[in-house]
């Protein structure tokens, strides 16, 4: 009854969704801290006061979104932690930057140009934009070249869509081979994705560093960076799009701006590649982005204030924990995420996430041959982390 291509699927496995009881969840790479009030009670003032837009298909071009998408680049430069929040600027209550003052970019992340509405897709979280991206650019004719250890819906969608990949090796300090992806795309006249700052191992290339890589791999295929983490202390690619229009960022709302549960995801690229990731959606699924997410999306970016502090948060316990695990032994990676890529020598990976995991806490341990006495912690809150602490220190 089943089809050829259903048989050949290899579902991605998330981290544990329990719900038999209570844990500290620290195994989905989400944000500990809910979305801004301004975002609820825009999403709330909107139900409640625009119910008949509940009634009927929402905008399909989510034209609304993607302008204070845009805005909000502009705005951060795509790396919230770095930003700074000038709260003597919000004493006008219109002010658009939001509740909690105004943002202000860092000079290392400022974009050379305007981000405009017109060079964005926005859809069902960052995996369903991703899928398109997959659909749109790469082909079963040519080989996708890709990190080994790297965000693993990669080769699910290689997988669904019968594209074959290239898996480069990553070096002995788990950073990225630049030269020998590079060489790879080359030899195979490939497209190539890389997730920049990288899951799990929670390394960043620097922009410089891309730049070369795209500047050396063939200009007639498209180069995709997924930003997932960036807002925690990476470099955004963003500003090279005015340099290369093969380029296609894929950011998504799920970590830095606290909706993994509003399921809302992105790409800026030349508008061009917009079409085609458009259209790609189109022959899908004309509405894809439901009207609920997309006022509370857009209210969010409108309060970047919020979100930048919230990362600032998060970056301050992650340094913190690494000290922790650090000053007792373990082997921690630098981190420009939310989480960190951890192990101990000696310590059994799979042991360690019971423990825990009998102590109310759960970490995101893999099974795939070469990290499998890793775990990659998710950084909580400062309550959560300080409960992590009190149970990493009993095991």
């Amino acid at each position: 009854m089943l089809s050829s291509r259903m048989e050949k699927l290899n579902p991605y496995v998330p981290g544990e969704q329990p719900h038999d009881r209570e844990y500290i969840k620290l195994n989905a790479n989400e944000n500990p801290y809910p979305p801004s009030p301004r975002a609820v009670r825009a999403a709330l003032d909107f139900i409640q006061n625009k119910p008949k837009a509940l009634a009927v298909y929402p905008d399909p071009d989510s034209g609304l979104l993607h302008a204070a998408i845009a805005d909000m680049l502009n705005k951060t430069g795509g790396v919230l932690s770095n930003c700074s929040v000038n709260k003597d600027k919000n004493k006008n209550k219109n002010n658009s930057a939001g509740e909690g003052g105004e943002v202000e970019c860092s000079s290392q992340d400022k974009i050379p140009f305007t981000v405009r509405p017109d060079m964005i897709y926005s859809g069902n979280g960052s995996d369903e934009v991703l899928s398109f991206v997959f659909y749109a650019f790469f082909d079963s004719s040519e080989r996708l070249v890709c990190p080994e250890f790297s965000y693993s819906f990669y080769p699910v969608y290689c997988g669904f869509y019968g594209i074959p990949r290239e898996s480069v090796p990553l070096k002995k300090d788990w950073s990225i081979d630049v030269d020998e992806m590079v060489r790879r795309a080359n030899q195979n006249h490939s497209s190539t994705i890389i997730a920049n700052p990288n899951a799990p191992t929670s390394l960043c290339l620097s922009r410089a560093q891309v730049a070369d890589m795209v500047r050396r791999c063939p200009g007639d295929r498209v180069f995709v960076v997924d930003e997932a983490y960036c807002d925690f202390g990476g470099e955004s690619c963003i500003p090279l799009l005015e340099e290369f229009k093969n380029l296609v960022i894929v950011r998504t709302f799920s970590k830095s701006l606290c909706g993994a549960g509003m399921r809302s995801g992105y790409i800026v690229a030349a508008p061009e590649l917009v079409n085609a990731v458009t259209t790609v959606k189109n022959s899908l699924n004309h509405f894809p982005m439901d009207a609920v997410t997309q006022v509370l999306a857009a209210a969010s970016c409108a309060d970047a204030a919020y979100y930048v502090e919230c990362a600032k948060k998060v970056v301050e316990e992650r340094e913190a924990f690494i000290a922790f695990l650090r000053e007792r032994g373990w082997s921690v990676l630098d981190s420009s995420t939310n989480f960190v890529f951890t192990k101990k020598d000696g310590a059994s990976g799979k042991k360690i996430y019971e423990a825990l995991k009998k102590n109310g806490i759960l970490v995101r341990r893999f099974d795939t041959s070469g990290i499998e006495d890793y775990l990659r912690v998710t950084i909580g809150s400062h309550e959560e982390m300080a409960a992590l602490k009190a149970a990493w220190e009993k095991i």
